[in-house]
């Protein structure tokens, strides 16, 4: 899927973890996690880890949750006690290149779930080092990163079984229920914080490597305090299940437009989706992801009045023989609907290339020289 941005966003700061302080000043007020690094976007883009465009997916569908799950506080000590030896600090070097991140161990074999921008930098000739709970330390090695999810699972070469923070179910998770994070915030490793799932079903575009754009899709929004080096670590359930990955938080600048810590507003990759990665990145050390095969630019409101619709994306071009095509849509036609949601943003295409596979089919909806039509592509295996 070749999927433009909406609008240019300025340079990063710093986008990749570890790299030094840039001190160019720019208007800011969402701010990924790692370590000493600053990355921020303008402000009429509404993000820097945020809701691109102001577009939000309207809140998922969930499951009835127990009322014990959504009533109260968690029992903080007991969670940190049970989870805290799965959690780790995650130490980056490159160079002149350095930084501090979480991770969390998600199989005995010493698999470790983070998030990319955490050790991107160290990606290529760096060194990774995670420090456990208990004290000890250890390199690791890089087993597969995914740039466009913002995720990475790293290997300990382990003697023994490790302590394991077991997955939950994003899809049970209700709003208003209580959570707790585990990380490393500014270097403080081991660091445990509370709060609720504040809103569940965000749609959070962050810069990613080399100026492309990775989704948090259907992120956890929560108010559990994370901060600068929490990123890659654990939010969990009451009962200590694993329900995301602490990933990005929004920030307000203060006078001299410098980003600042916690407000309340974080968001998680929710374990759903950061498993089912996780499990390819394992086996193959890459993601496949589905693709339409189409580029698609949103319709500025005139175009969309002088074409007759409310909103759609226009399709510039249609590879020749691929899902698209094979569905029968062509260059200029404007879809307006996928699966029955409106098509308002090149987002809509981003969340279901990320949340599906080859072979499932998506409804869309399009206009075509004024006539209303509909078909079903089936999505194909990115060439």
């Amino acid at each position: 899927m070749n999927v433009p941005p909406n609008e240019p966003q300025d340079e990063p700061q710093n986008s990749r973890t570890g790299a030094p302080a840039n001190t160019r000043q720019v208007s800011t007020w969402f701010q990924r996690l790692p370590l000493s690094t600053v990355i921020a976007a303008a402000v009429a883009l509404a993000l820097i880890a945020g809701l691109a465009g102001g577009w939000i997916s309207s809140l998922l569908t969930r499951p009835a949750a127990t009322a014990a799950a959504l009533i109260g506080t968690c029992n903080a000590t007991d969670v940190a006690q049970g989870v805290l030896p799965g959690v780790v600090t995650v130490s980056i070097r490159n160079g002149n290149a350095s930084g501090v991140g979480s991770g969390v161990i998600v199989r005995k074999e010493g698999y470790i779930m983070t998030n990319n921008h955490v050790i991107a930098a160290a990606a290529n000739g760096g060194t990774i080092d995670v420090l456990f709970s208990d004290g000890h330390s250890s390199e690791v090695e890089l087993v597969g990163r995914d740039p466009k999810s913002d995720l990475a699972v790293l290997k300990i070469a382990a003697e023994k079984d490790l302590p394991t923070v077991k997955l939950g179910k994003s899809a049970d998770v209700r709003v208003g229920q209580p959570v707790v994070a585990l990380g490393a915030p500014l270097g403080l490793s081991s660091t445990v914080t509370a709060g609720i799932v504040s809103a569940l079903g965000r749609n959070v575009p962050v810069p990613s490597d080399e100026d492309t754009t990775a989704m948090l899709v259907g992120a956890i929004q929560t108010d559990a305090s994370i901060n600068p080096g929490n990123s890659g670590g654990a939010l969990v359930n009451c009962s200590g299940q694993l329900i995301g990955i602490n990933t990005a938080i929004a920030t307000i600048p203060n006078d001299l437009q410098v980003a600042s810590g916690s407000v309340g507003i974080g968001f998680a990759v929710p374990i759903d989706l950061a498993a089912r990665i996780t499990d390819q990145l394992i086996e193959t050390g890459t993601v496949a992801y589905p693709y339409f095969g189409v580029s698609a630019v949103p319709l500025p409101p005139q175009a969309a009045e002088a074409f007759g619709v409310d909103n759609g994306l226009y399709l510039q071009s249609v590879a020749p023989n691929g899902p698209a095509a094979q569905a029968g849509l062509q260059p200029s036609d404007i879809v307006t609907l996928l699966d029955n949601r409106p098509a308002t943003s090149t987002a809509v295409l981003a969340e279901v290339t990320l949340t599906r596979k080859a072979g499932d089919t998506v409804k869309v909806s399009y206009v075509r020289a004024g006539k209303t039509s509909s078909t079903t592509i089936t999505l194909g295996t990115l060439p």
